[in-house]
This record gives structure tokens, C-alpha cells and sequence, in this order.
């Protein structure tokens, strides 16, 4: 028996002219964004005119997946083209390996029709991406209480300074800059041609050919977001993505989380991100150990640094002893208490460290598995999975780290951390790294 053609949703360009969509699009009532004091409904606002412009302009459609000889065909016209293309980038380097980056088909990952929960198997969707959510959301809330920290309780920042607070050089507060239409226009210009979109369906590429359009009003929504130190609860919703790891695909232990923000939301990080990087390296505030997320560095300069201290400590005659760290679920279980009193310590002022409140709390995840999608869970510890600001706010987390270890050297990559001292003797090194591990442990 023949099985049914497979059918999927997608959207129809046949008609799609881009200088008539971006026409319409200028014509919308874009000020009425500034007569919303809501800055929630004023994002309800601009997603529901700009998704209901793309719908009338390029409407979704049922298509039935191309027959075998389609595709073959598709296939010859492909290879037709990334070889006409390579031949005409051959003395171009960037280009060229930048056309074979494309060529190159990211790898399958198929969803599991069933997990294994409680030594039950669950096949409905439904149950399936609530099992995944469950699980990605309940991992790091059971490293915290088996270590004893009270992150769940989202405890406040109480002004008490950790015992190894450092203080920025010069005094000067930061605090937000009002971002220009033509840095928004830059941003938008700047996303790929991706498709794919996260929980407010808006995906990067119509964003990116709608830019000449709506810089305006992105540029309202996200200095509003700046001023009023609030950032909507839509943009603060995850929607992800399990991906297989390794061994049985039926165990949700063996998958690990990709969170799909909203692009938006990635747009108003890189503005946060862009001051808050250049305010820390004014300041000199990033400590020289930590490697990762760091212009000019990488695992090879960390490397690099590690083996010349070992070699210096040999040319002495001495022994050198390491410790290598990699904390458990580092990004998830980061306490947002202790990260908002980091932030303050490190030169944020008040008004502006209200923003950074309302960027880790009330935050929320879903799981999407076939059409079927997991209840909200709220995600109460850690810095976003997938954002642009996560990795910085994680390196101001693990800033003051090396100040604990004061009779020996300390490098990190990101969460990868090592501890290392060279000693004339064998006692000497166990003891001066015992006492160093005790003192991270703390």
C-alpha cells in the first residue's frame, strides 16, 4: 500500500515583492507605539502588525514534499551552483571556505517518538516534551539543593559584599546610553537569512529585509526597555530544542537543551552587551586569568599561559601540581542574588542594575515536540542558555575567583578552571593545593 504524500507548512514568495511589503510596512501606525504605556503590549503590538503584514504578503501554505526525481533534480541545479561559486572564489579564502561552511548540511536531529520516565515509556507528544522540560528545568534546581544553596528562593541582593569583592579602578557608575536608530539599522542589517524563529514566530531574515522599515520603532522598544529598566515577559520566554548526545536516544538524561530566544531579544542583548563590554574594559575589570568570551584569546593563548608557567617553575627545579575544575552545570545554576551584588560591586548603578534584575527573573522555557508543546516551566537560577549577555554575566560571576586562590595561579576558559603551583617538594605542592581547593570549595 502506497503511504500518503508528507505534507508540511511553509510559506509561499510567489507573489512576494520586497519594495511593496516594506511599503506597507512604513505606512503602519508605528507611533502608536509611543501612546502604549505598556511596554508588554507595546511588543504585542509591533509582532501582531508586522507578522499579520507578512502573512497577507507571503501567506503560509501546505506543500507536499517533492518526489524522489524532484529532488534529484534539485539536487544537480545545487551542485551546478556551489561550483560555479567556488570556481569564482578560489582566490578568495574567506569567501571560499565561507561558501563550503554552506555547503556543509548541519547534522540530523531527529526527535524520539518515546522516553523512558520513571520506568515508563511516554509516547504522546505532549507527554514527551513536558518529560524534556521537566528534566532540563529540574536538573539544575536538584544540583542546587544537594549543594545546599539557596538559589531557588531568589534571594535579593542585600548590599553585603562577598568576601572577595573587587571594586572597578575609577568610581564613574555605568549606566545605560540611549541606542541610535542607525545602531539598530546596523543590527538588523546584520542577521542572517535564517528562517528558524523562537517563541514570537519572528524569524532573523524578516527582521533583516524588514530593517529600512522598522529601525524606528525597534530602536523605541528597546530604549524604552533601557529607561524603564523592565524587559517584556515575551522576550524572556525560551523555546528548546533537545539534541541527542550520545547512547540511548530513549533517555532524556542523554540530550542536552538548545534555547531558542526571540530575536528581538538577541537584538536588545548585543546593545546591553556593546556598553557593558566597553564599560569593563575601560574600567580594566576582567580578570587577565579568564580566557573565554574574550577578544584576542582563545584556548590556544590559554594554553600557551599554562605550559610557560609550568615551564618556568621546571627551570627553577621545581614541581609543579595542578588541579582542573569544571563545575557542574556552571551556566544553570549561577545565583542571581549573588550575580546582582557582583554587578553592583563592579561600578552598575542602581537604575541600571533594575534592568539586569528584570533580565533574570520571571523567566520561562517550553519544549516543542512535533506540534505538540510542553507547559511553560519558570526558570528561577542561572544565566540564559543562547543569549549574547549569558557568557558575560557567567565571566563577571567568576571574576573574583583568583582572589581566592592567593598562593597559587588560577586560568579559565570560561567554566574549564585549573589551579596550579610550583614547589621545591612533593609536601609542599599537596598541601598548598589542598588548601587552595578547600578554598574554592568554600
Amino acid at each position: 500500500m502506497k503511504s500518503p504524500p508528507k505534507v508540511i507548512t511553509t510559506r509561499s514568495f510567489k507573489k512576494f515583492i520586497l519594495e511593496s511589503f516594506l511599503s506597507d510596512l512604513k505606512q503602519l501606525p508605528w507611533y502608536r507605539l509611543n501612546l502604549i504605556p505598556d511596554l508588554d503590549c507595546a511588543i504585542e503590538y509591533f509582532q501582531s502588525e508586522l507578522l499579520q503584514l507578512w502573512n497577507s504578503h507571503a501567506p503560509l501554505c501546505k506543500v507536499r514534499v517533492k518526489g524522489t526525481h524532484l529532488t534529484k533534480e534539485t539536487k544537480m541545479a545545487k551542485a551546478h551552483y556551489f561550483n560555479e561559486n567556488l570556481n569564482n572564489n578560489i582566490s578568495n579564502p574567506r569567501n571560499f571556505w565561507k561558501i563550503i561552511s554552506n555547503i556543509q548540511a548541519p547534522p540530523s536531529h531527529s526527535q524520539p517518538a518515546a522516553l523512558k520516565v520513571n520506568n515508563q515509556t511516554v509516547q504522546h507528544p505532549l507527554d514527551v516534551a513536558n518529560a524534556f522540560n521537566n528534566y532540563f528545568v529540574g536538573c539544575a534546581t536538584t544540583l542546587i539543593a544537594k549543594l545546599g544553596n539557596d538559589t531557588q528562593s531568589e534571594r535579593p541582593h542585600t548590599g553585603q559584599d562577598p568576601p572577595t569583592v573587587q571594586r572597578p579602578r575609577n568610581p564613574e557608575k555605568f549606566s545605560f546610553r540611549p541606542v541610535p536608530v542607525s545602531a539598530i539599522t546596523k543590527l538588523l542589517h546584520n542577521q542572517k537569512m535564517k528562517y528558524q524563529s523562537g517563541p514570537d514566530q519572528i524569524p532573523a531574515m524578516l527582521l533583516k529585509i524588514s530593517a529600512p522599515a522598522i529601525a524606528k520603532p525597534v530602536a523605541t522598544l528597546i530604549n524604552e526597555s533601557l529607561a524603564t529598566g523592565y524587559i517584556p515577559k515575551l522576550w524572556k520566554t525560551a523555546r528548546v530544542v533537545p539534541i541527542h548526545k550520545s547512547g540511548d536516544n530513549t533517555l532524556v538524561s542523554n540530550y542536552r537543551p538548545i534555547s531558542l530566544l526571540p530575536v528581538m531579544s538577541i537584538i536588545l542583548e548585543k546593545c546591553v552587551y556593546t556598553q557593558l563590554r566597553d564599560y569593563y574594559q575601560y574600567q580594566n575589570y576582567l580578570t587577565p586569568d579568564q580566557t573565554g568570551f574574550r577578544p584576542n584569546h582563545s584556548t590556544t593563548t590559554a594554553l600557551l599561559k599554562v605550559c610557560n608557567d609550568i615551564q618556568a617553575g621546571m627551570e627553577q627545579g621545581n614541581l609543579t601540581g595542578a588541579i582542573f575544575l569544571d563545575f557542574a552545570k556552571a551556566f544553570d545554576t549561577v545565583d542571581h542574588g549573588i550575580l546582582l551584588q557582583k554587578l553592583k560591586n563592579s561600578g552598575i548603578g542602581d537604575s541600571t542594575l533594575t534592568w539586569f534584575q528584570s533580565y533574570v527573573s520571571d523567566r520561562s522555557q517550553f519544549v516543542s515536540i512535533s506540534d505538540s508543546t510542553s507547559l511553560p516551566l519558570p526558570v528561577t537560577c542561572g544565566v540564559p542558555q543562547g543569549s549574547i549577555l549569558g557568557p558575560l554575566l557567567f565571566t563577571i560571576f567568576i571574576n573574583d575567583l583568583p582572589n581566592v586562590c592567593k598562593a597559587s595561579t588560577v586560568h579559565m576558559y570560561a567554566d574549564d578552571t585549573v589551579i596550579y603551583t610550583s614547589k621545591p617538594n612533593l609536601p609542599q605542592l599537596e598541601a598548598v593545593l589542598q588548601e587552595q581547593f578547600t578554598g574554592v570549595e568554600k
